[in-house]
């Protein structure tokens, strides 16, 4: 076993014979320190002071970098090509796809959880109105990181009186303890909408879309699915994928979003991968895409990953304008890919995107009201 004291004790006794018996205490720390080697100098007082600190800074950052080497990407989805002109019939549309058409329509149920994003909901039940049989939504008095907040959708229900006689509305009291896991949370939450759903009278072979209220199916695909026997009992939607407004289109696929036919006993509500099947070019993802700041504030402390808030200028207000205009990540974090060619090619801020083609139609139709969405209108309200 080295024993470090006596080797320190040679070295002084080697201080005090270079500098003298009577050298001052000062004197022999000088010594001492004359002694090391440069580089062991430079070693302790630059490069590990300086990588630490560069660590607390950025260690998220080089684990994410890192990723393809410690984690395997996921197996594959098997793409499922998607067809559709308004102008061709919904017999060809669904021979198109290697699927029947029916002879009536499946009943189709839309199930939310709910936190307070008012104008996305609007947005997608206004685009979905004509072929949902029934809204259901569940909210709760508090976020899945247990941060307590008013039923905003109680609040602002005259908003929605259009869904009225198709509406299932339901409300839950939180249910996890302050520093509790928020993935817990988010899973009673989802166990709960399963009963919700039986209350309001889902049948074998209903269609059910799962997915959270800022992924939107397109109309047309809802009513293919509705209207065609063939497709597999669930399948992931690719969504054009969005961040904070239809002006940012980010490369990585959104597909957590699914749609099942209804299988009683079998059926659980979910937002994780449930098959290998990928519906293409099924709707939109809109990420972050809220009108004030305040909102920004409150979806970082609320949701989930909320462990990402690392210090506390990210919810700076001027910072998280000064993000939205500028496609930066809220959590100033790389890209979560799964190969080094990837991350390195969507490093940076997500390109400016100037088309509004295919978009929502109600919102497109109410562009004054959402203008905060389009392209060129990245200013948002403060409070």
């Amino acid at each position: 076993m080295l024993d470090v004291y006596s080797t320190y004790k040679k070295r002084d006794d080697i201080c005090n014979e270079v500098c003298g018996q009577e050298a001052s205490r000062i004197s022999r720390i000088r010594c001492l320190i004359q002694s090391l080697d440069l580089r062991t100098m430079i070693l302790l007082f630059v490069i590990l002071p300086i990588g630490s600190f560069g660590i607390y800074l950025h260690g998220q950052k080089v684990t994410y970098f890192l990723r393809p080497i410690w984690q395997s990407p996921p197996p594959r989805f098997i793409q499922i090509p998607h067809y559709y002109h308004e102008n061709v019939s919904m017999s060809t549309l669904c021979s198109l796809h290697g699927w029947k058409v029916r002879e009536f329509p499946r009943r189709v149920f839309d199930a939310l959880l709910f936190n307070n994003e008012i104008d996305m909901l609007t947005i997608r039940w206004k685009e979905l109105y004509p072929y949902i049989t029934k809204f259901v939504l569940l909210e709760s008095n508090s976020t899945f990181t247990s941060l307590p907040k008013p039923h905003f959708f109680a609040i602002n229900r005259e908003k929605f009186d259009f869904v009225e006689p198709r509406l299932t509305y339901g409300t839950i009291p939180g249910g996890s303890r302050k520093g509790q896991d928020p993935f817990y949370e988010e899973a009673y939450q989802r166990v709960a909408i399963d009963h919700l759903l039986r209350y309001a009278g889902i049948e074998d072979d209903d269609l059910l879309i799962m997915s959270d209220v800022d992924e939107i199916p397109s109309a047309h695909t809802i009513n293919l699915l509705r209207w065609c026997d063939g497709p597999p009992p669930i399948m992931h939607l690719h969504l054009r994928n969005f961040l904070y407004s239809f002006e940012f289109n980010v490369v990585h696929k959104s597909w957590r979003a699914s749609v099942h036919i209804y299988e009683k006993g079998k059926t659980r509500y979910a937002h994780f991968r449930q098959t290998d099947y990928l519906f293409a070019d099924a709707g939109w993802h809109c990420s972050f895409c809220f009108r004030k700041i305040s909102d920004f504030v409150f979806k970082m402390k609320a949701y989930s990953h909320s462990d990402r808030i690392r210090f506390s200028h990210y919810l700076d207000p001027k910072r998280i304008q000064e993000v939205i205009c500028n496609g930066y990540d809220l959590y100033d974090m790389i890209p979560e890919e799964y190969t080094f060619k990837e991350i390195i090619g969507n490093l940076g801020p997500i390109p400016h995107l100037y088309s509004a083609v295919h978009l929502p139609a109600y919102l497109l139709d109410n562009y004054e009201e959402y203008k905060y969405l389009l392209p060129g209108n990245c200013i948002r309200e403060a409070g």
